[in-house]
Parts: structure tokens; sequence; C-alpha cells
């Protein structure tokens, strides 16, 4: 198995256990600084999550540079990225800090692309990740970030940035699926 396979597989490993940070009432006491406060599992999820999400690219750039790519790669990779959204956005919904709805209508995005997606493989053809698909990944791990932090530090000014974040996170989620499905409405077969 190759670099590039391992940090995507690595990205998988940490799934479960950024869902046990989040999850997992470990019954210490939280750090505060005034009104605020944070639990040092959301601290460690957040910091686990941070370095999940930054592999997101160094796997793909690894394999393309060292001429790596391979099936199995093109599988995994974004199999992990689903999950990881996926399992923290559900883990969000759990702990009361984001909408139910708000995680439906990302996580279906991901499986309606990814469906396409596999249409276009079926045809032989590749779907490349558009700009607006690039954006939406980096809106959705800065809400993340921004929901697991608890606001931090835009709650010392009292803006709520996690909560706008949500918004524009849905807002282009939404927006990148449609474009996606326009560029490519000559998969979708019409009967």
């Amino acid at each position: 198995m190759n670099l590039a396979n391992k940090i995507t597989l690595a990205r998988i490993v940490l799934v479960p256990i950024i869902m046990a940070f989040l999850l997992v009432n470990f019954e210490i006491a939280p750090l505060a600084f005034g009104d605020y406060s944070i639990t040092y599992n959301q601290i460690v999820a957040a910091l686990i999550f941070i370095v999940a999400a930054s592999t997101d690219g160094l796997d793909g750039y690894i394999a393309r540079k060292n001429k790596i790519v391979t099936n199995l790669g093109k599988l995994l990779d974004p199999l992990a990225d689903k999950l990881l959204v996926a399992a923290v956005l559900i883990s969000l919904v759990q702990m009361d800090k984001l909408d139910a709805w708000m995680a439906i209508i990302i996580i279906s995005r991901e499986f309606a692309v990814t469906g396409l997606r596999q249409v276009a493989l079926l045809e032989g053809s590749v779907m490349a990740a558009s700009k607006w698909g690039k954006w939406k990944t980096a809106v959705q791990i800065t809400m993340i970030i921004s929901l697991l932090l608890n606001n931090f530090p835009f709650n010392f000014i009292d803006f709520p940035f996690d909560v706008v974040s949500s918004w524009v996170a849905v807002a282009i989620t939404v927006y990148s699926g449609i474009d996606y499905f326009v560029k490519n409405k000559k998969l979708i077969p019409v009967q």
C-alpha cells in the first residue's frame, strides 16, 4: 500500500476517534473563560478533525506527484471525505450544535454527487472537482470547526460566526450540488 493510500486510511481511522471524543462524557470540568466554556474532549476532537481534514488534499497531491494514483485510492479518498464530514455532522446534531435538517441537506448532497460520479465512471469518464465543490469543502470544514469550538473566538465579540457559517455551508452545498448536476445532465437518462 502506497503512502497516499495510507494517509487516506488514517483519515478513515480517525473518524471513530473523533466521534468518541465528541460523544463520550469524560466528566472532566470544562475549560472556561468568562461566559465561554468548552470541554477538553471537544478541543481534542476539533484538533483531530483539523488534522484529518488537512489530509484531504495531501493524499491526492502525493499520489499525483509521485504517479502512484491507484483505483483503491480513487475509491477510498471520497469515501474517507464523506465519512469524516457525515460522522462529525451527525455528532454535532446529537450534541444539539447543528440542526438536523442542515446535516441532512449536506449529507444528501454528498450522496447525490457521489452517485452521479459513479454514473460517470460507468460511462467511462471522471467528474473532476469543480471550483464550487472545493469552496463547499472549505466552507463545511470552517463551519464544523467553528461548531466544535463553540464559536471561538467570535463569541468574545458576540458575533454568531458558527450560525452564519452553517447557513453559508448549506447554501454553497446546495448550489455546488445543483452545479454538478447541471454540468453533467448528459449522464442522467431521461425516459
